[in-house]
């Protein structure tokens, strides 16, 4: 198949549909453009970075051993996130707890974060906190359409579910989260 463009230019699609005609090169530049959006929301959900480097490289893994089986045609996004979030939910199947932060990890910062105002930073901190008091149906949907900026439709197909059901969620997240923050302001003043 001819694509026209730099390879740097070429669709997901394309350098799906190239990978599985053989390009290694395409497989390359996919982990490129995934590995880092795979990666921060990975973290998001594990609080561990080690743990999210290696759930990255097992969602591509199984991206090398199902390549066969994607449907060209079809967006390749959605299905990437669906391995991702696949395996995230294994680890915490098979690990036999939902996930449990201490505070200790939770307040670590990011190197970026050392240079944000320190009201922001609480801010931020009590938006992680009242996030982990959702249940984990409704924190994910809020991470995938707040955080990553997907489309209800996206979240629905990644989550396993329907757009209705999805947008059900994600308002009684935005709901709980107003009142636990609300809360939470109140309870510093």
């Amino acid at each position: 198949m001819a694509v026209s463009g730099p390879k740097s230019e070429r669709t997901d699609e394309e350098l799906m549909d190239a990978y599985v005609d053989g390009d290694e090169g395409a497989f390359r530049l996919l982990f490129e453009r995934y590995a880092p959006i795979l990666l921060r929301l990975t973290r998001r959900h594990l609080r561990n970075d080690e743990l999210a480097e290696e759930i990255v490289q097992q969602t591509f893994f199984r991206l090398h051993g199902a390549r066969n089986d994607f449907r060209r045609g079809s967006k390749l996004r959605p299905w990437v996130m669906t391995i991702a979030m696949n395996l995230v939910r294994e680890h915490w199947r098979r690990t036999k707890r939902r996930k449990m932060t201490s505070l200790e990890v939770e307040t670590q910062a990011a190197p970026e974060a050392d240079f944000m105002p320190l009201e922001l930073r609480q801010r931020s901190e009590l938006l992680h906190v009242a996030l982990e008091k959702l249940p984990s149906s409704q924190r994910e949907v809020v991470e995938l359409h707040w955080f990553q900026e997907r489309p209800y439709a996206e979240v629905a197909r990644i989550v396993g579910t329907s757009e209705g059901a999805v947008r059900v969620r994600a308002h009684r997240a935005y709901t709980t989260l107003k009142q636990l923050l609300v809360l939470e302001i109140r309870g510093d003043e």
